[in-house]
């Protein structure tokens, strides 16, 4: 057995429980927690590392249907942090990246989190232009060639327009799809880290003659190529089509108002709309102006949700967040950003406000079987002073 003479006694006293007991405690942790005591001893990373407790732990993982939020932010002159929290918890987990990104990004270059799946965190770098993958359980951290449409900085790739998949789950690889109009032609752009190469794929018109609807439950996934006031053009793709299909999707006359839209991010009193959009769905964020003469704020007036029609040609109107709700989590606000993800049969929405350098983050839950909307309060994440660079929600995490 290991020698334990240069431990602390409250760490020598938990390596004698029996490895049952530790293992049956370390299956509640969260995963960061879990990286974090690995590296006590080396008795705590044999019971870790042994595989059928990987095995318990990502069934476990699986099953709980977790969802987390990441969280990207800077601070002057300090290291960039990324913090996690988990639906299931009460508390941030600071996950131990830095270290990782600083093996390929050179000082001073502007990094954005752009997405999330499983392990794998997708990063853009402003100055390069270039996109970097991380795994902080493996810790391996890859430079991802250039795509086809070339250098682009981190302004150039829309939330609405891009999904990160780890498959299978919990295993080394993953996959990165992006959507963008390259000479008015709807383009999916596929990068597989398995292969280490891009691929494009031009999308064909919606022809009407399909065999089932357009479902997320079904394998489909949906980017948005263009967003307009007036409708979007969407990318679905699956493996049961042969080529990506474009879905032009139009608006009914009962939205399409006069007024200033903004996608994804909105600041100060320039728009009266924020559209969200997310595997297929879409939040309308409505607000007005706050009658203030020292500063342009607005308050939130109102959420929709919209989904696409069963063959993709409209945006269907689902649901309105109640007014019970609204008066909880509507604050004054002068930036907003948001994301949207469906999965389990729960729609999630993230909308991150920021007044005065101060943020504030709303997570409400739509059940879509039981019709009913619900809100996770997430606790103060010190956000003060910082800069927001970047969120993502990703699925559980894994051994």
């Amino acid at each position: 057995m290991e020698s334990h003479r240069n431990l602390p006694t409250n760490t020598v006293g938990f390596c004698l429980l029996p490895s049952e007991l530790i293992q049956y405690i370390f299956l509640h942790l969260t995963l960061p927690d879990i990286i974090r005591i690995r590296s006590v001893n080396k008795s705590i990373l044999s019971i870790i590392s042994d595989k059928e407790f990987v095995r318990n732990y990502n069934l476990q993982s699986a099953s709980a249907f977790a969802t987390w939020l990441f969280i990207y932010k800077k601070r002057w002159h300090r290291d960039a942090i990324l913090q996690g929290f988990v639906d299931c918890s009460n508390q941030w987990f600071k996950i131990l990246i830095g270290e990782l990104l600083k093996k390929v990004v050179p000082p001073g270059e502007d990094v954005y989190l752009l997405a999330a799946s499983g392990n794998f965190f997708l990063f853009a770098m402003n100055t390069s232009q270039q996109l970097v993958s991380v795994n902080h359980v493996t810790r391996a951290v890859i430079k991802i060639p250039q795509s086809p449409l070339g250098p682009r900085g981190t302004s150039s790739w829309r939330r609405s327009g891009m999904k990160l998949f780890s498959y299978p789950p919990g295993s080394n690889n993953f996959q990165f799809l992006f959507a963008e109009l390259n000479e008015s032609r709807p383009i999916l752009y596929v990068y597989d880290s398995q292969t280490d190469i891009w691929v494009s794929r031009e999308a064909r018109e919606n022809d009407g003659i399909l065999s089932h609807g357009f479902e997320t439950s079904n394998g489909c996934t949906f980017l948005s190529a263009r967003d307009a006031r007036s409708g979007s053009v969407v990318i679905a793709t699956g493996s049961q089509y042969e080529t990506p299909i474009i879905l032009r999707s139009r608006f009914s006359r009962a939205i399409n108002e006069e007024g200033q839209l903004a996608i994804g991010f909105s600041r100060e009193n320039s728009v009266d709309q924020l559209n969200i959009y997310g595997d297929g769905k879409m939040m309308i964020v409505r607000s007005d102006n706050v009658h203030d003469a020292t500063r342009k704020v607005r308050v939130m007036t109102g959420l929709e949700l919209w989904g696409l029609s069963i063959n993709g040609r409209h945006w269907e109107y689902i649901t309105t967040v109640p007014n019970e709700l609204i008066e909880q989590i509507k604050k004054p606000y002068g930036a907003m950003m948001g994301c949207l993800q469906q999965r389990d049969g729960i729609i999630r929405a993230i909308l991150m406000s920021n007044l005065e350098g101060i943020w504030d983050i709303i997570w409400l839950n739509y059940d879509i079987l039981k019709k009913d909307w619900s809100r996770i309060v997430v606790p103060e994440c010190k956000m003060k002073g910082s800069n927001m660079a970047g969120i993502a929600l990703s699925s559980a995490l894994t051994l």
